[in-house]
């Protein structure tokens, strides 16, 4: 009698989501598979044997990708922490020194807008100034995972610009303004580099 017999990877499937497909460019459902070999007589997988580890298969182009890749935020988190990073650190910004400046409040409202949060309004900022300083904390550094390096700094001189909305920084500005930075993932050293060019092209 004539025995066939191999070694067969059977994919079976863990989990699902979306994520950012590196070969579509773009958000993409995915799935979760596990890999394992089995022995297959006559082809058919009988006896398993040993795992091969995860990976992540895109719905659309069918590419499989290490897990790792889930790392990548999608358009749809970014779109979601950016706003509301912004928003926590114009709260921070503002609760150092410049609570009450109708000017300062009303830079904070065009920042924050234009970060993609329309509604934000001085009834925003009211609520804000009362929030604990470490949930703000927590939204700046969840938007500084999804920021490059240039989007941090840009991130962070319009916090500046924010602080000098009332006039020069004071003491207190200036360390809430490293507080931010240092939640972004800049040094300080970076960060005064940033906050003094900042302020020279503001005078």
């Amino acid at each position: 009698m004539l025995l066939v017999f191999g070694l067969t990877v059977v994919f079976r499937t863990v989990g699902e989501g979306t994520f950012h497909c590196p070969q579509c460019g773009g958000d993409r459902a995915y799935r979760k598979r596990a890999a394992r070999r089995w022995f297959s007589p006559f082809f058919v997988p009988l006896i398993p044997l040993w795992r091969l580890g995860h990976a992540v298969e895109c719905r659309s182009c069918r590419g499989r990708f290490p897990v790792s890749v889930l790392r990548a935020p999608t358009a749809q988190q970014m779109a979601a922490a950016l706003p509301a990073g912004m928003r926590a650190a114009a709260a921070l910004v503002l609760r150092s020194g410049a609570a009450e400046d109708e000017t300062a409040r009303a830079r904070a409202v065009e920042t924050v807008t234009r970060y993609g949060e329309p509604d934000y309004d001085d009834d925003a900022i009211d609520a804000d100034l009362v929030v604990a300083p470490v949930f703000l904390g927590q939204e700046v550094e969840r938007a500084g995972a999804h920021l490059a390096v240039e989007a941090k700094e840009w991130f962070l001189a319009e916090a500046v610009r924010i602080a000098l909305a009332d006039g020069p920084l004071d003491e207190g500005e200036r360390q809430a303004l490293h507080a931010v930075a240092e939640l972004l993932g800049m040094s300080r050293a970076y960060a005064l580099g940033v906050i003094v060019t900042t302020e020279g092209a503001s005078r």
